[in-house]
């Protein structure tokens, strides 16, 4: 019974869902078109550094994982406890964030520098 019920919610929430969107952007265009602009024209602002963020997000991603693989062999034993292997998942997880975050700072400086220069 309840999980007649569930199914049934997830049914008319996921409904509700896609005809509140549908609902709001035909509003959206509609007053678009009452004050004259073209709703089909948007402005798509231009994105030069956007595969060089997505690679050095990689990149650091990559190189966390490897940071990480070399501590936990490293530090933790061949024969790890499960105290240990809950610590070896927190060093993967913090690396990954880590140096991923590091290549998206460095994204940034990179595109900084460069919009600098641009007059």
């Amino acid at each position: 019974m309840s999980g007649e019920l569930v199914a049934i919610t997830m049914f008319v929430g996921a409904f509700a869902l896609v005809f509140g969107i549908r609902y709001f952007l035909n509003k959206e265009k509609m007053a678009m078109i009452e004050r004259g602009i073209d709703p089909g024209l948007r402005k798509a602002t231009p994105r030069p550094f956007i595969s060089l963020k997505f690679g050095l997000l990689m990149v650091g991603l990559g190189l966390g994982l490897l940071v990480a693989l070399f501590t936990t062999r490293g530090i933790f034993s061949a024969n790890m406890t499960n105290a240990e292997e809950g610590q070896a998942v927190a060093v993967y997880f913090g690396s990954i964030f880590i140096f991923g975050g590091l290549g998206l700072i460095s994204s940034y400086v990179i595109e900084k520098k460069w919009l600098d220069k641009q007059p």
